[in-house]
């Protein structure tokens, strides 16, 4: 195997570069998840959930009032 191969450079090299600072960044289905979990139904399968069509959208319509309300009240207090 070549020293210029890709598959030897992953296996042997040392990646360039620094890593970005702080904690990872949140991946859409991390989202999705936290959503599920803040409507209660934590340990709901969210991926088939998506396929409903219309079970999806009134998850996503409950979730958008929440933090309608949420933010609502922050509103108000501040």
């Amino acid at each position: 195997m070549g020293v210029r191969r890709v598959v030897y450079m992953d296996l042997v090299g040392k990646p360039e570069g620094k890593r970005p600072l702080g904690k990872p960044r949140l991946r859409w289905e991390d989202n999705s998840t936290l959503d599920l979990q803040e409507v209660g139904c934590g340990g709901m399968d969210w991926i088939e959930l998506a396929q409903d069509r219309d079970r999806w959208w009134a998850l996503v319509n409950a979730v958008m009032n929440l933090r309608v309300l949420y933010n609502a009240g922050n509103f108000l207090t501040s």
